[in-house]
């Protein structure tokens, strides 16, 4: 298993991010819901957002108890959005997650400097790696979300659907009417 592997794992296919310390960072393929990131337009952090218990709870029971085994636990950090300050909360221990706005540029093509950059109100992450970003909801292209906080603590960063990294985000309820995709990430046990 190498980086952007495509596997099968549980009802979904998963492509790899990373292999380190035989485990390996996956991410759905592509989107498998549309679902908000909170069930009310109100101040929220991934420590507390309701799609974070969804994610830990409902989705993670779809797995077989063999399948479950091969899921690490781990501690993320969630840090605060660096364009504006948005408070990012508590680190967390999750099974299944979003990925950061840090994480996102890491292992889609490392932009990472770009996104450090904060040049006139630069609120995406708009370069070369794109199309790596993008994924389908059906057969179109659609926006996803990450965990990381956006403007203010009633927006939720995400990944627009043609690949840019949106940190100013969308509402965490509300708007747009659709919700947001979701691309659940987890790290497999090798």
């Amino acid at each position: 298993m190498i980086k952007d592997d495509i596997i099968a794992f549980g009802k979904y296919n998963w492509q790899v991010l990373s292999v380190k310390d035989n485990r390996a960072l996956i991410i759905t393929e592509h989107i498998i819901a549309l679902r908000w990131y909170h069930t009310k337009f109100t101040d929220i952090t991934w420590a507390d957002c309701d799609l974070r218990k969804y994610l830990n709870n409902e989705f993670y029971n779809e797995f077989s108890q063999d399948e479950k085994e091969k899921i690490s636990t781990v501690t993320n950090k969630n840090t605060d959005n660096q364009w504006f300050k948005t408070k990012g909360g508590k680190d967390t221990v999750d099974s299944i997650f979003l990925l950061s706005l840090e994480e996102v540029c890491e292992y889609f093509g490392d932009s990472k400097e770009k996104l450090q950059h904060k040049g006139s109100q630069t609120w995406f992450t708009d370069d070369e790696n794109n199309a790596k970003r993008q994924a389908k909801y059906g057969n179109d292209y659609h926006w996803w979300r990450l965990r990381s906080p956006g403007y203010y603590g009633r927006t939720g960063a995400s990944v627009s659907y043609n690949g840019y990294v949106y940190v100013r985000g969308n509402g965490v309820y509300g708007r747009p009417k659709d919700g947001g995709g979701i691309r659940p990430a987890l790290w497999l046990k090798l």
